[in-house]
């Protein structure tokens, strides 16, 4: 498969635009000792942004012709590992990192949910994404935007939307407007991660029909709705994040 192939496929456009750039490693803050997985390097515009001295740099990108002039561009002063892998079956290591990258589109929203695998080992995450899947990842109860996505991430992360990109700021003018997001874990991290698998897939199940209220949803899963305090006529975007983890405590799949 060509570069131009693979861009195609997995929705890739990079990003040019050296104010922008600027921007995002501003709000990165890259400091010494850090250690960084990259997803989706690309030709290095952001690896650049965040090569400093005294930190370690993992670059993911699937196509070997990037790989190949990444490690002839860059030397130092960062430690690099350049690799060339696809994330979604890349094995994320079990260290204390920061995740960064321009994500495929195509596949971004698959990208965040399988760094949540390995949520406990992440210091934070600064993403460029389409700018409708950062308004989904940082949806609030009540809203369109409070779905799945929002839903998993909530309980692991808290999610900031920092500035919009246009589609001029890339080499090919991507058919929508993009957004630069912050993932930091929050406090009830830790104590979430065991009811995960409950947790998501409570979640999906809530979500099979969001014209359908909580009890229909989820009739098979016999749930004694006066005991656990939830107003079984209500739509699943009317329910809270603590409402799903309640839920998610006392079910059995």
């Amino acid at each position: 498969m060509s570069s131009r192939d693979i861009r195609r496929k997995f929705g890739q456009n990079y990003l040019t635009d050296q104010s922008v750039l600027y921007k995002m490693a501003e709000s990165i803050s890259p400091a010494s000792l850090d250690t960084f997985l990259e997803i989706g390097p690309g030709h290095g515009a952001l690896t650049e942004q965040i090569n400093i001295e005294n930190i370690n740099i993992t670059a993911v990108d699937i196509d070997p012709e990037n790989i190949k002039k990444l490690k002839k561009k860059f030397e130092g002063p960062a430690s690099f590992e350049f690799l060339v892998g696809d994330i979604l079956k890349y094995e994320i290591n079990s260290i204390e990192q920061r995740v960064v990258g321009n994500l495929p589109y195509n596949i971004s929203t698959q990208i965040i949910l399988k760094l949540l695998d390995n949520c406990e080992n992440i210091i934070d995450m600064h993403f460029l994404v389409q700018k409708e899947v950062a308004e989904k990842i940082a949806g609030r109860v009540g809203t369109k935007n409070w779905g799945k996505l929002a839903i998993k991430i909530a309980a692991f992360f808290d999610s900031e939307v920092l500035f919009d990109v246009p589609p001029e700021a890339f080499d090919i003018k991507p058919k929508v407007n993009s957004s630069f997001i912050r993932l930091m874990p929050n406090k009830n991290l830790r104590q979430n991660i065991d009811l995960k698998e409950n947790f998501f897939r409570l979640v999906d199940l809530a979500f099979v029909s969001r014209r359908k209220n909580i009890k229909n949803n989820l009739k098979n899963l016999n749930i004694n709705w006066d005991k656990v305090g939830i107003d079984p006529i209500k739509r699943p975007e009317e329910l809270f994040l603590e409402d799903y983890l309640n839920l998610s405590k006392v079910i059995v799949f």
